[in-house]
């Protein structure tokens, strides 16, 4: 093997501009890959696992047969089963051989209870939020490490948009041409290695960033902070109806499970004459509320929450991102006042704002909820990530110094002028990712206050 000599200083404005994406680029991916090979795995393993066996026992089968018993009859048999329960939340079986699914909870403790909708029968019993999808969705979310494993997450998601551009600035083509750029060289060692890496990064590029932006707008500072903040569903348009202290983001448990649109709108609140016509005979209870809901056109797979206090409501809602079902553009929300029967709201896809929709077909994208079809297209892209962080590792051990303790990082071009250095792309990404901004300060922080003053230590990590 033979060693790159990564103190040489290059020559030429477009060498050095070269040069200096190259060691942002490396000092990027040094922090960056961990992070996005944990994403990968964790991803690809969520795909697979919800697609195989469900989420939440989804998938309990029973056997169809002629009558189906009242979904009153069916909750009474799932409190039951759950000693001092309260009724949560019903959801609907998607297909006719499939168990209906309540969830109960006691204690603090919530428990989902499958049961059989032509015997009114518990089948079984199970923690919720307890199997394998969710174990893996929470070190996919934040690590579980809570606010501060959110963070981490978005500052490398934000981060690995640089190692994006300057990759691409790397790896596009110039002299050589677009085959270059498009098809691998099938050479011998580093050369082999280096082609793949950037082929595969140019034709991954945009759905990276796509899965990068769609994640980021879940993410606690540029999504709820700075996006999602001014991207809501303005609860004005519900023609004045009374309004709860709680925001929809209150329906969440321990899983993201309302429309990104609707997160932070307030919910409207039960006991008011207003609203339009909804439970117009009998009282409005758990089979008339349902009833309701098949009139107006929730078919198949839906969820329906229970109103939790004096001014709760009645909440129907099915969307993608609850694999409620395999159409984004399909999701709806509608609440209905627990004692008028009326329904106060009825939120569709085409209600959202523009960010809005484009969140609700991304996330689908994202969790590859439409289908197989998308299961294996994101499947492609999760090893093709996973290619880049080992690719990258092998070119740096095959560019390694013979000298131990040394990074061998590319070397910072001299005299490269501020306007055409990193510094306004580091001030770009600041402003439009705020986690990003932090680190890249952090990192000037640490470079001038600290390995400047230690020569031997900033030898080491060149």
């Amino acid at each position: 093997m033979t060693s790159t000599e990564t103190n040489a200083q290059p020559e030429g404005g477009a060498n050095k501009l070269y040069f200096a994406a190259w060691r942002w680029h490396f000092y990027a991916g040094l922090f960056v890959i961990p992070f996005l090979t944990v994403l990968a795995i964790t991803g690809m393993a969520m795909l697979w696992i919800a697609w195989v066996d469900g989420r939440d026992g989804e998938r309990t089968e029973v056997v169809p047969q002629a009558i189906v018993q009242p979904v009153s009859a069916q909750a009474d048999a799932a409190v039951s089963a759950i000693p001092n329960g309260v009724l949560k939340q019903y959801v609907a079986p998607r297909t006719e051989n499939l168990a209906a699914l309540f969830r109960v909870d006691a204690e603090g403790n919530a428990t989902m209870v499958a049961v059989d909708p032509y015997t009114a029968q518990v089948i079984e019993t199970f923690p919720r939020r307890s199997g394998w999808y969710d174990f893996v969705d929470n070190i996919h979310s934040d690590l579980m490490l809570g606010v501060t494993g959110d963070r981490m997450l978005e500052t490398a998601a934000s981060l690995s948009l640089v190692l994006i551009a300057t990759g691409l600035y790397m790896w596009w083509p110039r002299a050589a041409g677009w085959r270059h750029a498009l098809i691998p060289s099938f050479g011998r060692g580093r050369a082999l290695w280096k082609s793949l890496h950037g082929v595969v990064g140019i034709w991954l590029s945009f759905f990276l960033v796509f899965f990068l932006i769609s994640g980021l707008a879940w993410a606690g500072i540029w999504g709820g902070k700075v996006v999602q903040a001014w991207s809501q569903f303005p609860a004005d348009k519900w023609d004045n109806v009374p309004l709860s202290d709680e925001t929809h983001a209150s329906m969440n448990h321990d899983r993201r499970e309302v429309p990104w649109a609707l997160e932070q709108t307030p919910m409207p609140a039960s006991g008011s004459d207003v609203g339009t016509a909804g439970v117009q005979t009998g009282a409005v209870t758990l089979d008339t509320v349902d009833a309701l809901a098949r009139e107006i056109g929730f078919d198949a797979r839906y969820q329906l929450n229970v109103p939790q206090n004096e001014t709760g409501v009645w909440t129907m809602s099915r969307d993608s991102m609850s694999t409620d079902s395999t159409d984004p553009m399909s999701d709806r929300t509608v609440h209905v006042d627990q004692y008028t029967g009326k329904v106060l709201a009825d939120v569709r896809y085409e209600d959202y704002s523009l960010a809005g929709k484009a969140m609700a077909v991304g996330i689908a994208l994202h969790m590859g909820t439409l289908g197989f079809l998308s299961v294996l297209a994101n499947t492609v892209v999760c090893l093709s990530v996973l290619f880049l962080c080992v690719s990258s590792i092998v070119l740096w051990w095959k560019r390694r110094p013979t000298k131990a303790g040394r990074l061998a990082a590319p070397p910072m071009p001299k005299e490269l002028p501020l306007w055409q250095g990193a510094v306004l792309v580091g001030l770009g990404v600041s402003m439009a990712f705020p986690m990003a901004g932090l680190a890249l300060l952090a990192v000037l922080v640490l470079d001038t206050l600290i390995l400047s003053r230690l020569p031997k230590l900033r030898r080491s990590l060149t």
